[in-house]
């Protein structure tokens, strides 16, 4: 079964108490179960982690691509200005990788601030704005994507 990654980054491990009303009630711990249902259906091996730690988040992007992994990542506040993170998930695309960037709101209707990210630009592509869902269609793209 292909491998997938699930990448979660800064503050997303409080999902369903943190700002509710832009990113929603449900938990990382109903991302995970949901998460696996969807891989299952799509027959994907997939697993879904979470840090607050840069070095950690860089550290699993390396591991991916070793692992020849594909990668759904949520970058969180990391999409801003994170560099390292930036060329972790170069490394991943430029190995023949998909990496699909993913976030719950849409950032580009929010503060200026988050409307630039620097792993747009070498993201396989990017899904933004449907809560959950946002990870489902990103699962639904690779699949997609392996099946050519």
């Amino acid at each position: 079964m292909t491998q997938v990654l699930i990448l979660n980054g800064p503050n997303l491990g409080r999902l369903g108490v943190r700002e509710p009303e832009i990113y929603g009630h449900a938990s990382m711990v109903d991302l995970e179960r949901e998460a696996a249902a969807w891989g299952d259906a799509l027959g994907l091996s997939v697993d879904v982690r979470q840090t607050d730690d840069e070095s950690t988040l860089v550290g699993w992007l390396h591991e991916a691509t070793d692992a020849r992994a594909h990668v759904v990542l949520n970058p969180a506040a990391f999409t801003h200005y994170s560099y390292a993170l930036r060329d972790a998930a170069a490394h991943v695309t430029t190995s023949g990788l998909l990496l699909v960037e993913v976030h719950l709101s849409n950032p580009a209707a929010r503060e200026s601030f988050r409307h630039y990210s620097v792993v747009a630009g070498i993201a396989t592509g990017t899904v933004a704005g449907f809560g959950f869902d946002s990870y489902r269609l990103a699962l639904e793209a690779v699949a997609h994507k392996l099946r050519g």
